[in-house]
C-alpha cells in the first residue's frame, strides 16, 4: 500500500495511521511505514463510529448521546413554542438520526448502552409541557413514537429478511447460517456468527458499516 502510495503521489498521514490491537490473544507486533512506527491505541474512530480494541460498543454509546443531548439542548433553547407539531419533526431529522448512524454495527446490547441511549428520547418527550405528568410510554404513544430499542430491533429484522432474500449484494453466508434440524414452526431457522468471528476479517467490518449507512 505505502508503494502505491509513492507511485501515484499519495502519501499516508502517519501521525493519523493508527494500530488497533484486536483479541485478547493479540501478539501486539509493531507495524512501520517507511522506518517510522505507527502508533498503537485503544480506540479509533472508523467511518464515524468509535471501535474499541475489546469491540465494546459503550464509547460509542457515549460519543452519539453526548452529541444527541448537545443538538437537543440547542432545539431547547431556539424554540419557546414546544408543542408536537414542532419538536417530533425537529426530534426525528436532527436528533434520532445521531442515535442511529451506522447502529448495524455497533447495535448496543448491554443494558446500561440501552438504557444511555434511551434517556435522549425520554429527555424529548419531557419537553412537551403538556406530557411531563405521564408515563414514558403513554407519551410515546401520544406522539406515535416506539422505544429505540424497537427500532433498532425492527431494522434488525429487515436487515436479516433482505439478507436471506438475497435482496442485499452480501453473501449471507457471511452473518448468518441456517442451523441444522427442524423448528417447529417454520422450515428454516437461523443462526447467527459470532461478532469476535467476523472482525477478524476486515472486510466484514466494511460490510457492516456499509450496511449502516444505507
Amino acid at each position: 500500500m505505502f508503494k502505491w502510495s509513492v507511485d501515484w503521489q499519495m502519501l499516508f498521514n502517519l501521525d493519523k495511521c493508527k494500530v488497533l490491537h484486536v483479541g485478547y490473544n493479540n501478539k501486539c507486533n509493531q507495524y512501520f511505514i517507511e522506518n517510522t512506527e505507527i502508533q498503537c491505541t485503544d480506540d479509533e474512530r472508523y467511518l464515524g463510529v468509535m471501535v474499541h480494541k475489546s469491540l465494546k460498543v459503550g464509547n460509542q454509546c457515549s460519543k452519539v448521546v453526548k452529541e444527541a443531548y448537545s443538538t437537543l439542548g440547542v432545539i431547547n433553547r431556539c424554540f419557546l413554542n414546544k408543542t408536537k407539531e414542532i419538536l417530533v419533526p425537529l426530534y426525528k431529522t436532527l436528533v434520532r438520526c445521531r442515535l442511529e448512524y451506522c447502529v448495524q454495527a455497533w447495535r448496543p446490547y448491554l443494558v446500561k448502552d440501552i438504557e444511555l441511549i434511551e434517556k435522549v428520547q425520554k429527555r424529548m418527550t419531557r419537553m412537551l409541557p403538556d406530557l411531563r405528568g405521564l408515563p414514558y410510554h403513554e407519551r410515546l404513544k401520544t406522539l406515535h413514537l416506539t422505544t429505540l430499542e424497537t427500532r433498532r430491533l425492527r431494522g434488525d429484522l429487515i436487515e436479516v429478511f433482505k439478507l436471506v432474500n438475497g435482496f442485499e449484494n452480501i453473501d449471507s453466508n457471511i452473518f448468518l447460517h441456517r442451523a441444522s434440524g427442524t423448528c417447529r414452526w417454520h422450515s428454516e431457522k437461523l443462526q447467527k456468527m459470532h461478532l469476535g468471528w467476523m472482525f477478524e476479517n476486515i472486510h466484514l467490518a466494511n460490510e457492516l458499516l456499509t450496511i449502516g449507512m444505507h
